[in-house]
């Protein structure tokens, strides 16, 4: 296998910047359980600042932070609703039943996204003692599955004011919330306003090493952490991760937006390669999902033994996550790779 390596399996491969690792290094820490790091103090305080709301908590992973919102929620016996493809429904070990009690509600988006005239039918909130009632809407943006696909800002709010009329809570599942206010150039303030809680990953296109922050109101985050500690979430000199992680808030969404151009340049080249099938118009921010008319496991495997790390979602498509560690340069070399094992494997085919 080539010694340079371009890997594009996901965002989540990105290392920590020299930056980071000088903060970390340096970092002052103290014990977070009894709520005296002072590091991890000052990330929560500017993520919930960031996002407009009270408080916020940070969290080892983004399903730990998720499924702590979602049992806060919600009341065992009650459905989530989300959509088909969600996180939570096919990444989160199946933690939704386990932990809370909970089943999910499956609705189809559009590329997907949800919209209120999808959601509404699966609602139940009758009070009908024999059905399982609807006890929380759950929102993801950028949706990973669907390829990185935002939801705009006025169906955000749509979603928030259906859900809220109902008297049901909503939740965002924002693992790549920056890349959604990115490609809608807006903040994320704005564009989750109004959410009852939302998660968000440090340790995707942000670059920190390790964390995500769920925020929410003062209570609710007070609640939360009785929950992060039962799941053995209660970390102690963690500042050491949040120096990462207040580099990442700060200074990481400001180039989010060259992995968006990079991603596209790759679904560019992707269009013109026969074999594949992808429309480039749909890849809006990092994620460029395409379908193949050979077998993508295989062809995965060849593009590995080529230098280039993508994922096989199916047997006939494939991901490709665009990120800091993967310049312009490398993509244009990863795009040549994608073109002459496909031309193999369609050959093969």
């Amino acid at each position: 296998m080539p010694e340079n390596i371009i890997d594009l399996r996901s965002d989540t491969v990105t290392k920590p910047t020299p930056e980071m690792r000088s903060a970390m290094a340096n970092a002052e820490v103290g014990d977070d359980v009894y709520s005296e790091d002072p590091t991890i103090n000052k990330l929560e305080a500017r993520a919930a600042e960031l996002f407009g709301r009270e408080a916020s908590i940070f969290v080892p992973t983004g399903s730990m932070g998720n499924q702590i919102a979602l049992r806060l929620h919600t009341q065992p016996g009650r459905e989530v609703v989300c959509e088909s493809r969600a996180h939570v429904m096919d990444w989160e070990m199946g933690m939704a039943a386990m932990f809370s009690g909970c089943q999910l509600r499956t609705v189809a988006g559009q590329r997907g996204v949800l919209r209120w005239k999808d959601i509404e039918p699966a609602l139940a909130t009758s009070g009908l003692y024999y059905k399982a009632q609807t006890g929380l809407v759950w929102v993801e943006n950028t949706h990973n599955m669907a390829g990185g696909t935002v939801t705009p800002l006025a169906v955000m709010r749509e979603l928030r004011n259906g859900a809220h009329s109902r008297g049901l809570p909503i939740h965002l599942d924002g693992a790549r919330v920056f890349n959604a206010a990115t490609a809608l150039k807006t903040d994320v303030a704005t564009l989750t306003e109004g959410y009852d809680s939302v998660n968000f990953c440090l340790s995707k296109g942000l670059c920190a090493p390790v964390g995500s922050l769920l925020v929410g109101t003062a209570e609710f985050i007070r609640e939360a952490r009785m929950v992060r500690k039962a799941l053995g979430g209660g970390m102690r000199q963690a500042g050491i991760l949040a120096a990462a992680g207040l580099i990442a808030l700060e200074e990481m969404p400001k180039r989010l937006h060259e992995d968006h151009a990079t991603a596209r340049l790759l679904a560019e080249a992707l269009a013109k390669i026969e074999g594949i099938t992808i429309d480039p118009a749909d890849v809006e921010t990092n994620i460029v999902i395409f379908t193949t008319a050979f077998d993508a496991p295989a062809y995965v495997a060849a593009l590995k033994q080529n230098g280039v790390l993508a994922s096989a979602l199916s047997a006939h498509s494939v991901r490709l996550v665009t990120h800091r560690d993967v310049d312009q340069t490398a993509c244009l070399r990863a795009s040549a790779i994608l073109a002459n094992v496909a031309i193999e494997a369609h050959t093969a085919a």
